[in-house]
């Protein structure tokens, strides 16, 4: 029988953000939110958090905020080598100029990383879903840091890790993010440790287990997609695959971030972790170039990525002990199937019954004390 856990208190985002695109003149907007509170957009701020191409520009406020605290708490690990590069990536076509920030290195990528506890604690790596940050664990990396040593990472592409342009050193391939991964878990967890991941890079990490079930204490599937059906984006994700349209609006923070995040679960949160989400949108069109690039690598080859998640999991060969976490609420993965999945499979099943597809963002004390009971 699955296990049914708690309630989770919420709050509501206000659906909103200034559309100008000037990035010549600091101009303030005064905005309201549905909260009832005053709030300063300032676009082109005196110190720029952009690199010099985005649509928006700018930065949330002159002070600190939540997103400078995190990317305070975190560091960069340079992990898998950049394969033919060919130089400087080119400005696109609207006219705007990319800066460093769109550019890879010539050598190695870097990789946010956010640690938490002891080194000499057991190691958990926590791997977040598609479209999301490492920043989504924020309230799981206190409760785990208490036994074991966690490490939440931002995959290529996202939060504040490194955003190639496509072509230019990085694909944003499924089997590229495959081999992009072994090279960071031989960086942050060269011994055993345990893996959570949650949502649609599930497939990409359980074929890099697949061939490294001697590294694996433990693992973890947070709302994997995990049957036929689920190998078909939503088409809130679907969409920025699209030709054209596609490269438009993953340029949008509130496509790329507010929506895609509100769309797939019950999600009602606070302005400024909003703000976090849409900090790599509305600081760079790297990112864009990114969720775009990834979204076609999914629509291509997320079918056969699922099937060989599905066969390493149901094969007896498969000795790794396998959790799988499911949020109830998940409006993006139907939950037909996976219990049928988990019982033929042998996994034990955890149900979160007002839980959505980010587990960790919706209940993210209560999933560090599951994932601690799980593997201690």
């Amino acid at each position: 029988m699955a296990t049914q856990l708690g309630i989770p208190s919420i709050q509501f985002l206000p659906r909103f953000l200034p559309k100008c695109r000037s990035n010549r003149h600091k101009i303030g907007l005064r905005i309201r939110s549905k909260l009832g509170e005053d709030e300063q957009y300032l676009i082109d701020a005196p110190v720029s958090a952009g690199d010099g191409f985005s649509f928006t520009g700018g930065k949330y406020s002159d002070g600190p905020s939540p997103s400078d605290e995190w990317r305070a708490q975190g560091k960069f690990v340079k992990a898998h080598p950049v394969y033919g590069y060919n130089g400087k990536a080119k400005d696109p076509i609207f006219g705007l100029t990319m800066g460093s920030g769109s550019q890879s290195s010539t050598d190695v990528f870097r990789w946010f990383c956010v640690e938490s506890g002891s080194s000499s604690n057991p190691s958990v790596v926590l791997a977040h879903g598609f479209p999301s940050q490492a920043y989504s664990y924020r309230k799981v990396l206190p409760v785990l840091s208490q036994s074991y040593h966690a490490t939440a990472f931002d995959w290529l592409g996202f939060g504040f890790s490194d955003k190639p342009q496509p072509k230019y050193g990085f694909d944003y391939t499924l089997d590229e993010y495959t081999a992009a991964f072994e090279s960071l878990i031989e960086a942050i967890a060269p011994d055993k440790f345990s893996l959570v991941i949650q949502g649609y890079f599930a497939p990409i990490a359980i074929k890099y287990a697949s061939k490294h079930q001697d590294k694996l204490q433990h693992l973890i599937l947070v709302n994997p997609p995990i049957t036929d059906k689920h190998a078909i984006l939503p088409s809130t994700l679907a969409l920025f695959s699209n030709f054209l349209l596609g490269e438009i609006f993953s340029q949008d923070p509130l496509r790329a971030s507010d929506k895609a995040l509100m769309s797939s679960g019950p999600y009602a949160m606070k302005e400024e972790v909003a703000m976090v989400y849409r900090r790599p949108y509305l600081t760079s069109g790297s990112s864009g170039f990114a969720l775009n690039a990834i979204s076609r690598a999914m629509k291509k080859d997320l079918k056969a990525y699922v099937q060989s998640m599905r066969e390493v999991l149901l094969s007896e060969s498969w000795k790794v002990p396998t959790s799988i976490c499911w949020g109830m609420r998940d409006r993006w993965l139907s939950y037909e199937g996976v219990e049928d999945f988990c019982k033929v499979s042998n996994k034990k099943l955890l149900e979160l019954p007002m839980a959505g597809h980010h587990v960790q963002e919706d209940f993210g004390e209560e999933l560090g004390r599951i994932i601690s009971e799980i593997i201690k």
